[in-house]
């Protein structure tokens, strides 16, 4: 989906699921099966022209450091390069790997010790969004009927999931964000990415990401 504007109305959605178009979707399926997030995105080939930040990440909290590791280590073994390698810092622990198909994935949590065995278990899955304007972008998913769970002025929103284990979903500055998981900033094209509505319409946000509702797909719409 390319990077632009729309302003179409459409009934309240939530987010029921994340699309990542990639390359060589068998590729792909094997590298998130290894990683063990595969249950949280979908993937889908494309070959959408795209350089550079795609403007957004994924990212996954995890309950201590050992996880974080963990996921960290799968990752890399299944191909992915390390942007930022795991750290501790104010917040917690945490690093940010780079899938073979692009995609960045922050893997986080907000312990700085370990009070037992790693797991693979995931607390949270985030989708995060890096938007031109926080607010202007936040009011517009709030005009759709999504619900702020989270809120730092132009800095940060985070909507409440629709669901238990749904994935989350997150608006940054565009410019944090290339921050945060390591990138430069500049990037042209496709987000390669698609979010799933529940609502019966697809739409365009201000920021070019598309969604489509899950329904009209699901019938072969």
């Amino acid at each position: 989906m390319a990077m632009g504007n729309n302003e179409n109305t459409a009934p309240t959605v939530s987010l029921a699921s994340v699309t990542l178009e990639v390359a060589d979707a068998g590729a792909a399926h094997r590298f998130y099966a290894a990683f063990g997030v595969e249950r949280h995105v979908r993937l889908r080939e494309s070959a959408a022209p795209t350089t550079g930040f795609r403007g957004f990440a994924m990212a996954l909290t995890v309950a201590q450091p050992g996880s974080v590791d963990g996921f960290v280590a799968d990752a890399v073994a299944a191909g992915a390069t390390v942007l930022k390698p795991a750290a501790k810092s104010l917040w917690g622990y945490g690093g940010v790997v780079q899938a073979p198909d692009g995609t960045a994935w922050k893997i986080a949590t907000s312990a700085k010790k370990d009070t037992g065995p790693a797991t693979r278990e995931i607390d949270d899955v985030v989708l995060l969004l890096g938007v031109e304007g926080v607010k202007a972008t936040r009011e517009f998913y709030v005009g759709r009927g999504l619900t702020v769970a989270k809120s730092f002025g132009g800095k940060y929103t985070e909507f409440t999931a629709g669901g238990p284990g749904a994935v989350k979903l997150a608006l940054y500055k565009r410019r944090a964000l290339a921050k945060e998981v390591g990138v430069p900033v500049e990037g042209t094209g496709s987000h390669r990415i698609v979010l799933g509505s529940t609502g019966a319409a697809s739409f365009t946000d201000p920021d070019g990401f598309a969604w489509e509702s899950v329904a009209l797909a699901a019938a072969g719409a």
